[in-house]
């Protein structure tokens, strides 16, 4: 769980100046990074071999520059901060995936990128791994469109560019990108005195003039609701918003993006807002809301439900990381801490009780020997989850039903709902078992998606890493069929069957496996995997034999793409 923290003093400067490879990683470890992710490639060896005699931090060898930056981003998820190093131009480029995911998904990523030598870029030599043109410059052209900061580091600009790099990557939580020549990593770097950065501070009068506002809102009415989103993930708001919730006495839901933002076993919650592909009870509340309290919201597709919920934006309180915007009206330099923390004191509280809910998969359904299927699968996994266990879910059927399932307290949950990359998330719980080694991880990803990236079981393997990993094969891409409304039994989403369970044994390691076809089989293997886990990768196989199961939500979403599609829009 990502809490707040102050920003770190720069790390103390020995006697004599490190080289630049040996700064830039004592700046990464003061800033809590143990390990970083990347793939070797010649233009990186000199970072690789100080990082190899570097105490304090780990290089976690990925099987290609695609799974290492999804780990990195799984682990900069929990961590705050992570970071891969790439060989310049096919391994950068292989990344660029992962790096965009970051962008688009708040992960701040240091990308580091090991370049030709610096006297080869000046003589536009024609080198491998380039255009073959002499530009030394085009792949990084193309990462500031995915990158809040770029930079070519040299030894004279390292102590400036570094920390600067670093300070951008977690104020924005963004990625960025520095590259260095391989000849530069192992030069000493020129020491250089940096004036200190002053750092965003919230405005007084707008802070004071935008409580007022909401006080006007929220004066004469007890029907509020709270909504906390990605952003509060992020920045490290949970805690705050859940004593919000308390102190106000808000029922309190969470967004798709946002999920697991808010406690799940926490007395406010009352679930996952999902217009209305989702829980009825949830719309009714939130919908129905005279002042709608929004933290971190990010107002996208997913989380809209495609457009079928609706906030009143002359209602909504819509609190960011630095500015807030009530009604009509925003109020600029306004730090969402501070404005909580105002909320929390203006004498405000909702009177009477919080709304009762029943959430959709607390009651486990389904005759033993009967075949499973979602609706028998999801109470499962949620009986099945331990308070602070790491929920990795795939994009696709599963990051549809795991929204609605209530997790444990302390629980994270990893899911890229903006980005939707799939194969994302097994290189992702590779990622959060790296960065989280004394706690439980349980990936749940699709036959489809797997086929991307499960190389990455290997690195888990090598690794010693011991998620849980429920792989639903139901013979294809079942969530691409049930997006396209418009033709049926698509060639396209067919794939070939794979002997999963096998899957340890390819990479030449050991795994407890299983495959489950009945209610019965999935009971009993989850009890004997709760107990393999403590010593051993575990591989769980769901056969299903309709292709088209799917939870409720996703079948919601599919019944109003139908209508869209016959009413022509």
């Amino acid at each position: 769980m990502l809490k707040n923290k102050p920003d770190k003093m720069q790390p103390p400067m020995p006697a004599s100046s490190p080289t630049l490879g040996q700064y830039l990683f004592d700046c990464l470890k003061a800033e809590g990074i143990t390990e970083i992710f990347g793939i070797p490639g010649d233009y990186n060896f000199s970072l690789l071999d100080t990082l190899e005699g570097y105490e304090g931090i780990r290089f976690v060898n990925g099987r290609n520059e695609l799974g290492a930056g999804y780990a990195s981003d799984g682990y900069g998820r929990l961590r705050g901060l992570s970071a891969l190093i790439t060989t310049f131009g096919v391994g950068e480029m292989s990344a660029c995936n992962t790096v965009a995911g970051a962008n688009s998904e708040y992960v701040p990523l240091v990308h580091i990128v090991g370049a030709p030598k610096s006297r080869d870029q000046e003589a536009h030599k024609l080198m491998h791994h380039t255009l073959l043109n002499g530009d030394f410059g085009v792949f990084r052209q193309i990462y500031t469109h995915l990158c809040a900061y770029t930079a070519i580091l040299t030894p004279e600009n390292a102590e400036e560019e570094i920390p600067a790099a670093i300070r951008i990557a977690k104020r924005t939580r963004k990625p960025v990108y520095l590259m260095v020549a391989i000849d530069l990593v192992t030069k000493p770097i020129v020491r250089r005195t940096i004036p200190e950065e002053m750092q965003s501070a919230t405005s007084k009068p707008a802070l004071e003039a935008a409580i007022q506002h909401i006080r006007g809102l929220l004066n004469g009415t007890n029907n509020v609701v709270l909504l906390s989103d990605m952003l509060t993930l992020r920045y490290g708001f949970r805690d705050a918003v859940q004593q919000l919730a308390l102190r106000l006495n808000l029922p309190a839901a969470s967004l798709l993006l946002g999920k697991s933002s808010f406690d799940e076993r926490h007395p406010n919650y009352i679930g996952v807002y999902g217009g209305a592909f989702g829980s009825e009870q949830v719309r009714n509340i939130v919908e129905s809301a005279d002042c709608m309290i929004a933290v971190g919201m990010i107002w996208t597709d997913v989380n809209s439900a495609n457009n079928t919920a609706k906030l009143d934006r002359l209602r909504l309180v819509d609190i960011q990381p630095e500015f807030v915007r009530v009604g009509e009206s925003m109020y600029e330099q306004v730090m969402a801490a501070d404005l909580i923390a105002a909320l929390n004191a203006c004498g405000w509280t909702r009177s009477g009780p919080l709304p009762q809910i029943s959430f959709p998969y607390d009651e486990i359904i389904g005759e033993p020997d009967q075949l499973i299927r979602a609706a028998t699968y999801y109470p499962r996994f949620q009986s099945m989850m331990k308070d602070k266990d790491i929920v990795v879910v795939e994009t696709g059927t599963f990051a549809y039903g795991m929204s609605q399932v209530r997790l444990p307290a302390g629980a994270d949950y990893i899911c890229q709902q903006g980005w939707q990359s799939i194969g994302y998330a097994t290189p992702a719980a590779l990622g959060a078992c790296i960065a989280a080694p004394d706690r439980r991880v349980l990936l749940f990803t699709g036959d489809g998606s797997l086929q991307l990236t499960v190389q990455e079981i290997s690195t888990m393997l090598s690794n010693g890493c011991r998620p849980i990993l429920f792989i639903l094969n139901n013979s294809g891409y079942t969530i691409e069929k049930y997006l396209n409304v418009k033709t049926s039994n698509q060639r396209y989403n067919q794939i070939p069957a794979w002997h999963y369970t096998q899957l340890a044994e390819a990479f030449g390691g050991k795994a407890f496996t299983a495959q489950v076809r009945t209610n019965r089989e999935l009971d009993e293997v989850i009890a004997a995997a709760e107990q393999a886990q403590i010593n051993q990768l575990c591989i769980i196989e769901l056969i299903t034999t309709d292709q088209l199961d799917a939870p409720d939500y996703l079948i919601r979403l599919r019944k109003y793409l139908e209508e869209q599609e016959r009413g022509g829009r």
